[in-house]
């Protein structure tokens, strides 16, 4: 079999399986097996997101910036994978938001190791601020402990550090929950007001799944995703 022909069967099961894994996926709008396939609809962007080292297939499907989700099959090694995801951009001064707040609602396996996480990023991508929001498996946050605080309406473990590119505050919530309302900006409020930084400019809000392992292929569905700002 040629490398082109398997390929194209590679990516043709990656879809079967999500067609028939999901309900959501069966007539999806948008679909793509691209490590980097994106997508724009209503002033979001979905993307693929595949980039880590061994990573294997994926494939992303989406019936709108709020309802999408991804099949993936990453080998069971170490590593970050793939970050598949949903973005917003807000591109304001945090000074100047009177509100930031996001809302979500995902079915997530209980096999593999991964996190359903925000990654917002400040200060042309200076800063990156995690929110775990439920995590399986052997993955764990940037940085060490800094203390537990319950702000932007659920309580978390701080963590503090670096990926050499950039400061990540990781707040790993201490519980696992499938679906919530956050308030983005009290969280970023919380950072400024321990000095860990100034009055950033709020660039990106993804939400996706941040994926080490999912062997044999999981199916990561998210509901509804939503970010709202003033």
């Amino acid at each position: 079999m040629s490398k082109t022909v398997r390929s194209f069967v590679i990516g043709l099961v990656a879809v079967l399986t999500v067609s028939l894994g999901t309900g959501s996926a069966l007539a999806a709008a948008w679909s793509s097996t691209d490590r980097w396939g994106t997508w724009s609809n209503g002033g979001y962007t979905v993307r693929n997101n595949v980039w880590g080292n061994g990573s294997g297939p994926q494939t992303v499907w989406a019936n709108s910036y709020s309802n999408w989700g991804v099949w993936s099959n990453q080998p069971n090694t170490g590593g970050v994978k793939s970050y598949p995801h949903s973005e917003k951009m807000v591109n304001r001064r945090l000074s100047s938001l009177g509100s930031l707040r996001s809302s979500f609602n995902v079915s997530y396996p209980n096999a593999g190791s991964y996190t359903t996480a925000y990654d917002i990023w400040a200060n042309n991508n200076a800063y990156e601020i995690m929110l775990w929001m439920n995590k399986v498996g052997n993955v764990g946050p940037i940085g060490s402990y800094q203390t537990s605080v319950t702000v932007g309406g659920h309580s978390w473990n701080v963590y503090r550090g670096s990926n050499g590119a950039n400061e990540v505050f990781s707040f790993v919530r201490t519980a696992n929950t499938g679906s919530g309302q956050v308030d983005v900006k009290a969280v970023m409020d919380w950072i400024r007001g321990r000095g860990w930084f100034g009055d950033v400019t709020v660039g990106a809000v993804q939400f996706g799944y941040e994926i080490t392992s999912s062997s044999g292929g999981l199916n990561f569905n998210t509901n509804s995703y939503s970010v709202s700002f003033g």
